[in-house]
């Protein structure tokens, strides 16, 4: 699998693609909760909901391991906080994402992501 489909893919707000990429028992490491999300469905859960919050997202720089992961770091809006992250992404052995670990600065775009995603968050957990 071509492990740049995640990049084109968050960059494109392509959740569909974007969820192609992912194994399906994925685990993404938030910055927002304790507890892991785990599989694809919680994923694309959140990776909905984030799609929707963040503003003016934009990868500015790709550092690339020597075991094939990759960091991406970003720039977006949370309201009306600047926000910089790094997504590091770790692949399985037949290329798609395995682990989705996500950090985020500073903290008050921390607690301006946690004001938007937690209660949409809640909302989509509540439907199931």
């Amino acid at each position: 699998m071509d492990r740049g489909i995640f990049r084109k893919a968050i960059e494109a707000g392509d959740l569909e693609h974007l969820m192609s990429a992912f194994a399906d028992d994925a685990v993404l490491h938030s910055p927002i909760t304790f507890e892991p999300f785990e599989g694809r469905h919680a994923i694309r859960t959140l990776l909905g909901i984030v799609m929707e919050v963040f503003q003016d997202f934009r990868y500015t720089d790709e550092l690339v391991g020597a075991d094939g992961t990759i960091a991406l770091i970003f720039r977006t809006r949370v309201c009306d906080r600047e926000v910089e992250g790094i997504d590091v992404v770790r692949f399985d052995e037949t290329g798609r994402i395995r682990d989705l670990t996500v950090m985020v600065r500073p903290r008050s775009g921390v607690e301006a992501l946690l004001g938007e995603v937690a209660p949409r968050l809640a909302a989509a957990l509540a439907k199931r």
